[in-house]
């Protein structure tokens, strides 16, 4: 599951993008601090947009918040659409959507390598989407309030790399994962075959044929 991403954009371009879609962007407090970085790790702080206190249409406020609320094992930074024990959970309220433009996923060494035990990374874009969001819920917690990633089943895209997944949202989805009335079961799906650009990142290509030829 994704405990990674990526996010490059600034809060113009992203104001920008959701006024195309015809969704009011609020500010309550601020104008978030918006940072290019290439890793987003939960616990840090990140920009999301939440459907609004007021339920209004068509809105969505952006704040920053932090990634995954302490839970007994740690951050929860994935929630399982499922929810636990038979018991699904109300996805009708708090939702929000986290702002990306690419996630990672990390899987063992295709080649063995003996004297590096880093896992090799997997860098996800959406086709033809220059940024994207991830369907999310946010909760108040002793830390303050706190987002996390849905997640299900994964799809024929992710399952080459783990068998959960989160779930990337297209641009005419997004108003609707804000809007609260649409079911949730309408919307979390995994997306068609060929909509994700996969690219490895570590190792680089000449380090992995380098590991390859000394086998």
């Amino acid at each position: 599951m994704c405990n990674d991403y990526r996010l490059l954009l600034d809060i113009a371009t992203i104001a920008d993008d959701f006024e195309g879609l015809k969704i009011r962007i609020r500010m309550p407090e601020g104008a978030p601090n918006v940072q290019a970085r290439q890793d987003i790790r939960m616990t840090d702080m990140a920009p999301i947009v939440r459907t609004p206190a007021d339920g209004q249409h068509r809105v969505g406020e952006l704040v920053s918040r932090r990634w995954g609320w302490p839970g007994k094992s740690g951050p929860v930074y994935n929630f399982r659409t499922e929810g636990f024990g038979g018991r699904p959970p109300d996805l009708s309220v708090q939702r929000c959507l986290i702002l990306a433009d690419g996630f990672y996923e990390f899987t063992d060494p295709e080649v063995p390598r003996p004297k590096d035990k880093r896992l090799d990374k997997w860098l996800f874009t959406m086709k033809d989407h220059d940024w994207f969001c991830i369907a999310g819920i946010w909760r108040d917690s002793p830390v303050g309030q706190c987002f996390s990633m849905l997640t299900m089943d994964a799809g024929e895209e992710i399952a080459p790399y783990h068998n959960r997944q989160i779930i990337p949202l297209t641009r005419d989805q997004w108003a609707d994962w804000l809007n609260s009335q649409v079911p949730a079961q309408e919307i979390l799906r995994s997306l068609p075959a060929g909509s994700l650009v996969v690219k490895r990142l570590y190792p680089p290509p000449g380090r992995l044929a380098q590991a390859t030829l000394s086998l």
